[in-house]
């Protein structure tokens, strides 16, 4: 039985990053679709700058075969560094040092490749009876906005886990796990999770409130996981265990709470919005953004002519 401590500082993520980034090939075909740049960082850098600056300071990635690269980007890279240095390249050779100084990093590989609720139980013995972070590389919030510092303000306060919410299009629900909600008194972005159902469709939906892909887990998920049957897609899916969460005591690991998320997110797991998430950073950056604003609204003039 997993020993439950709720008010346990959170200190440990979990980042899974065993998928095959099917929906971008044949450019994942070789490199793993979280390397994928977003202008000039790789995407899961974002998720692990985002994690740090909660104050994660141990991060443990789920990883698989051919996810070599995850490894070297956030390792030392020496002769590249002294190229620089020799260089006199400060500006480049700070970049190149920024992803190695983020965190401690640790990486597990998943195996088969049996879902999100899989991913997660491989983190079992590095989480070690804690209260965890999990961060899904495909969304990116905007350090703006945070979220996951709000979220893990919440567990500590409340205990249980809790997961991200965001209100969406119901047309747009069935891609989603759903929260079926009530408030809890706590403030108004934070609510009680009655139900969760994974990518329900449309008519069948309990809300609009879309989980999207920041949670904050109580250990005593790992003893539900363990009983967790396959279900949407043949997978183990950490929606149907966190639906048996809110189902539990308060006292024993139970309850589930949902934060309210009306910031800035980006989507990179899907191939328009991920071109949309480089176009948005790329435009508000201060070295690139002018430039790039400038020859945008021309190529958009100059289309809207054709």
């Amino acid at each position: 039985m997993t020993t439950t401590n709720s008010r346990t500082p959170v200190t440990k993520a979990v980042v899974p990053a065993a998928g095959l980034g099917t929906r971008f090939l044949p450019a994942t075909k070789a490199t793993p679709k979280e390397m994928l740049p977003v202008v000039d960082k790789p995407a899961i850098q974002y998720v692990v700058e985002e994690a740090a600056s909660a104050g994660l300071s141990d991060i443990l990635m789920v990883t698989g075969r051919n996810k070599r690269a995850l490894e070297d980007h956030f390792d030392r890279a020496y002769e590249l560094e002294e190229l620089l240095a020799r260089k006199g390249d400060q500006d480049r050779l700070r970049r190149v040092r920024e992803s190695v100084e983020l965190a401690n990093m640790h990486y597990v590989r998943q195996g088969d490749p049996k879902g999100l609720g899989h991913a997660v139980s491989v983190a079992e013995q590095h989480v070690a009876g804690q209260p965890f972070a999990v961060l899904l590389g495909d969304d990116l919030i905007d350090p703006r906005d945070p979220l996951l510092s709000r979220m893990i303000e919440v567990q500590q306060e409340l205990g249980g886990s809790v997961v991200a919410l965001m209100e969406v299009d119901p047309s747009q629900i069935h891609l989603y796990g759903c929260a079926a909600v009530k408030p809890n008194g706590f403030g108004e972005d934070v609510f009680q999770v009655t139900d969760l159902v994974e990518k329900p469709d449309t008519a069948e939906a309990p809300s609009n409130y879309a989980v999207i892909g920041r949670y904050v887990l109580d250990p005593s998920v790992f003893d539900v996981l363990r009983e967790t049957e396959p279900g949407r897609g043949g997978e183990i899916q950490l929606t149907d265990a966190l639906r048996e969460l809110t189902n539990r005591p308060a006292d024993t690991g139970g309850q589930v709470h949902g934060v309210l998320f009306k910031g800035r997110r980006y989507d990179t797991g899907d191939r328009a919005d991920y071109l949309r998430a480089i176009v948005r950073l790329a435009s508000e950056r201060e070295d690139l953004g002018p430039d790039f604003r400038s020859w945008l609204r021309e190529f958009v003039a100059s289309e809207l002519q054709d």
